[in-house]
C-alpha cells in the first residue's frame, strides 16, 4: 500500500495482501491480545500526539495512487483486521481507482487453504496481465 501510494508513477498496478491502511484504525481494531505488543512496535494511538502522527503518515490518508490495485484479505485475520482492507477498497473506489477485492470468509492472515491460495495467485496473475500486457 505504501509503495503504491508514494511511488505510483513507477508502477502499473499493485497488490495489497493483508496490509494495514491506517495504524490508528489497525490498533483500535486488532485483537486485544495483540494490541499492546503492536503499540510498542508502532506507537500508542491513545496518546494525542502519536495519534496525530500516525494519522498523518497513514497511506490511506494520502490517496495518491491512481493505479489499479487488488486487495487480498481474510475475514478472520487476528493480526490485520479485515476492516483495514475494507478501508482501502472504499477509498480507492471513491477516487475512481480500479480495485479488485478478494476476501475469503474462512481465512485468517494470508490464505492457507490450497484452493483459495491457488485462486488468489490466479487473480494476481490476471491483475498483472490486464495492466502490463
Amino acid at each position: 500500500m505504501r509503495f503504491s501510494t508514494f511511488y505510483s508513477d513507477r508502477i502499473r498496478c499493485s497488490i495489497d495482501v493483508v496490509g494495514p491502511s491506517n495504524l490508528v484504525t489497525f490498533l483500535e481494531h486488532t485483537e486485544a491480545y495483540r494490541r499492546d505488543l503492536r503499540r510498542v512496535e508502532y506507537g500508542d494511538e491513545r496518546d494525542p500526539k502519536m495519534r496525530e502522527f500516525l494519522e498523518r503518515i497513514a497511506p490511506i490518508m494520502w490517496r495518491r495512487s491512481k493505479k489499479p490495485m487488488m486487495v487480498v484479505a481474510g475475514k478472520n485475520d487476528p493480526r490485520v483486521p479485515v476492516t483495514e482492507s475494507d478501508q482501502i477498497v472504499t477509498a480507492l473506489k471513491q477516487q475512481g481507482t480500479p480495485v479488485w477485492y478478494v476476501m475469503a470468509k474462512d481465512e485468517g492472515h494470508g490464505f492457507q487453504k490450497k484452493g483459495q491460495r491457488g485462486f488468489s495467485v490466479l487473480c494476481d496473475g490476471r491483475v498483472f496481465c490486464n495492466n502490463t500486457c
